[in-house]
């Protein structure tokens, strides 16, 4: 079993997550970070509960991987989670389980509007503060080629509704109205809010 990490209480925080994408977005706030390996929920997925709402499941789950975090960890630095959902109506659109599936999921986004939910948990001395991103993206019709050709790419696979805003998908956006940091995973915004507040 691995050990839980001893870290020293200086002037930097954990990221409880292991994407690249949030690692890269702390760096461009030039936070200074650790990246902490936390164990994941059983599942790929954490389960939706019965009525749970999109907005609802985010900030459960985000919630979760906080507290996980600290039970997990010894760390005295401050930790952040966040936890990013796209949800077309109430449907939540998770990662593709394989090419057929991103290629579903791409069809649905296709010539709609639909809503990215990032939810960041920032925990420290027994408090968690929380903030919340809601960002609606529309794509433009989609043709069965261009699905095809981006599902080829692999670039779906891993990403929540089967698409990267940051990568070969942003061709087909054609309205974003929010966060561009918060669809990539980590609202710079309110993330910088949140560690505005651990100066007070």
């Amino acid at each position: 079993m691995t050990p839980r990490p001893q870290l020293e209480n200086t002037q930097w925080i954990c990221l409880a997550s292991a994407s690249p994408r949030r690692h890269e977005l702390l760096e461009q706030l030039n936070v200074d970070h650790r990246v902490l390996e936390v164990p994941p929920a059983p599942g790929d997925d954490e389960p939706r509960l019965a009525n749970e709402s999109p907005i609802v499941y985010v900030q459960r789950t985000a919630m979760d991987k906080a507290r996980r975090a600290v039970a997990w960890s010894s760390a005295l630095q401050p930790i952040l989670a966040a936890d990013t959902t796209v949800a077309l109506g109430d449907a939540i659109l998770g990662k593709p389980t394989d090419a057929s599936d991103a290629a579903r999921i791409l069809a649905l986004l296709s010539d709609k509007t639909h809503v990215v939910h990032t939810a960041v948990v920032l925990a420290h001395r027994g408090q968690f503060l929380r903030a919340l991103s809601t960002t609606s993206v529309t794509f433009a019709p989609l043709t069965a080629a261009m699905i095809r050709d981006y599902v080829a790419s692999g670039e779906p696979f891993g990403k929540a509704g089967a698409y990267g805003i940051q990568g070969l998908a942003a061709r087909f956006i054609s309205r974003i109205h929010g966060s561009y940091s918060g669809v990539m995973g980590l609202p710079l915004f309110e993330t910088a809010q949140l560690l505005a507040q651990l100066q007070h």
